[in-house]
């Protein structure tokens, strides 16, 4: 795949990554340790997906490291915690019992769903969302998956209880594409800005105690998605990160570390045409515009042994 020559004005050289690719694009960049940032729409509403799940595990890890939640514990995931079709044990036809601290890898590393909404139950909704207000991200959406999809099969006119893929199939493009689950403006969302500060807030030991901090880094590391963000960094960068997707929505955000110490966090947020399937293009068009973007702000640091 080829891509268009840098335009030389940073914000310019990140539409153009976006144009090229055919979607909607919203990033944000900022440098750990110096606040330095850059970006193209940083501050526009954004549907987040499965972004938010970053805010889960900080929650988790918060409650983990002051022991009012075991890591150890044991728990079962049942039928009322999947929906079904998707990835990990949200598609397995028994209960799985694993502990606190796996429901949570689960969740970081391949985005399972069930496995979130049973540490949901754990958590609860009110701590998540109060923890959302005081971190920052005020409308980020908290909630185990059934309380934030029932309204949107409501919208549709679908028996939340029935067979949904047959359902949806009778449902039109227009009608989905009108979601306001799909509207920034009608639902709960965040920025791409508000994603970096509370990615900074983790690296830096600022969004808790430093063991739930560390914790939440090391849960990020184990992504299993590895063909979008990661893919625009060379080997020898280390990207912990977390992704989502939904109905014309593509999304990551992540922390870059660079082997002479800096430190970058960067999302990107994609509107793309089709509502699903794959899109090889706008998936590369994430790598390269957060490795752009932190390439923007490698080339105005000042390097770490010359702070020294």
């Amino acid at each position: 795949m080829t891509f268009p020559p840098p335009a030389g004005d940073p914000a310019a050289e990140l539409q153009a990554i976006f144009d090229h690719a055919g979607v909607e694009g919203f990033v944000h960049a900022r440098d750990v340790d110096t606040d330095a940032e850059t970006g193209w729409r940083p501050d526009a509403p954004v549907i987040v997906a499965s972004v938010r799940k970053i805010l889960v595990a900080l929650a988790y890890a918060r409650q983990a490291a002051a022991g009012t939640l075991d890591r150890a514990a044991r728990h079962t995931i049942t039928a009322v915690n999947r929906e079904g079709g998707g990835i990990g044990t949200d598609s397995c036809l028994h209960d799985v019992a694993m502990s606190t601290r796996d429901l949570a890898f689960f969740m970081m590393s391949m985005s399972d769903n069930a496995a979130t909404d049973k540490l949901m139950e754990l958590l609860g909704t009110d701590q998540v969302r109060a923890l959302a207000a005081e971190i920052g991200c005020p409308r980020m959406p908290v909630g185990r998956y059934r309380d934030l999809w029932d309204p949107v099969w409501a919208e549709l006119g679908l028996d939340a209880d029935g067979d949904l893929d047959a359902q949806l199939t009778k449902v039109s493009e227009e009608r989905i594409r009108g979601l306001a689950m799909l509207d920034p403006t009608r639902s709960a969302s965040s920025t791409p800005r508000e994603i970096t500060s509370l990615l900074t807030a983790i690296w830096r030991d600022e969004a808790g105690p430093a063991e739930a901090c560390a914790e939440v880094r090391e849960l990020m590391s184990h992504q299993l998605s590895q063909h979008r963000l990661l893919a625009g960094f060379d080997n020898g960068v280390k990207v912990a990160a977390k992704n989502g997707s939904l109905w014309g929505v593509l999304n990551e955000a992540a922390v870059v570390e660079y082997p002479d110490g800096g430190r970058y966090a960067v999302a990107v947020f994609l509107r793309t045409p089709a509502l699903s399937g794959r899109n090889p293009a706008a998936d590369a068009a994430i790598g390269r515009a957060a490795r752009t973007a932190v390439d923007q702000l490698r080339r105005d640091r000042t390097p770490l042994e010359e702070k020294a």
